[in-house]
């Protein structure tokens, strides 16, 4: 896709078997697909928006509101970059990374999801480091934060793998019962001294005001 009027479209972030990058809408409508086919096992619930309870086409065309939607809504103030993940060629999850005042805080915060036919086999680790390496060697972000059910234990271990702490605990609503979330944080350096997924950025520059720096004006940006 042209990425002239939307530079994310040029924006890579690739590892030993992975690539990142804002999908266009024919990828788009695989990525959906892949949210159809299924993201976790029945009977589970890893997300505080159950979004993934719905039947296969309405998960699916949430998936391809959500990325869309990303776009339409970006603030330099309050963004959320929802990248598309392939391995190997094959499109197999998202990777989300959000801020709010990015230029102050230098916070963000990454969820993800990935098909269900592709867990285990490390690819968690692969998306969320790159995720990572974009925020703080790309960005300069002095910290990241992240959240997962006390349950899950698939995002806990990436959490534990890429060097995050507990940040305490928050309880939340999830179709209608309390459940209790356990939150992470990780700070500079400890992201430098678990750093072990060698990360490539492609086309930042195109798009670094974006993020919140200077150099870049959308029609809702404050004057």
């Amino acid at each position: 896709m042209d990425d002239h009027m939307w530079p994310l479209y040029g924006l890579r972030l690739t590892t030993p078997r992975l690539e990142l990058r804002l999908p266009d809408l024919t990828e788009l409508a695989d990525l959906a697909g892949v949210a159809a086919d299924g993201v976790h096992a029945e009977g589970t619930m890893p997300f505080t928006v159950p979004w993934s309870a719905a039947p296969p086409a309405v998960r699916g065309r949430a998936t391809f509101q959500h990325v869309l939607g990303t776009v339409a809504n970006w603030r330099r103030d309050a963004w959320a970059l929802s990248l598309a993940v392939w391995c190997e060629g094959v499109v197999v999850g998202r990777q989300d990374i959000t801020a709010n005042d990015f230029a102050v805080t230098r916070e963000v915060e990454t969820g993800s999801w990935l098909g269900l036919a592709h867990h285990g086999r490390g690819i968690g680790t692969e998306m969320r480091a790159a995720a990572l390496h974009l925020a703080f060697a790309g960005l300069g972000a002095r910290g990241a934060r992240s959240a997962a059910m006390r349950d899950n234990a698939g995002s806990l271990r990436v959490s534990e793998k890429l060097g995050y702490r507990a940040d305490g605990g928050e309880t939340v609503a999830v179709r209608g019962e309390a459940v209790t979330l356990r939150r992470l944080y990780l700070d500079r350096a400890a992201w430098e001294a678990h750093r072990a997924v060698p990360v490539e950025v492609e086309g930042l520059e195109g798009c670094r005001g974006m993020f919140g720096g200077e150099g870049w004006i959308l029609p809702q940006d404050p004057a």
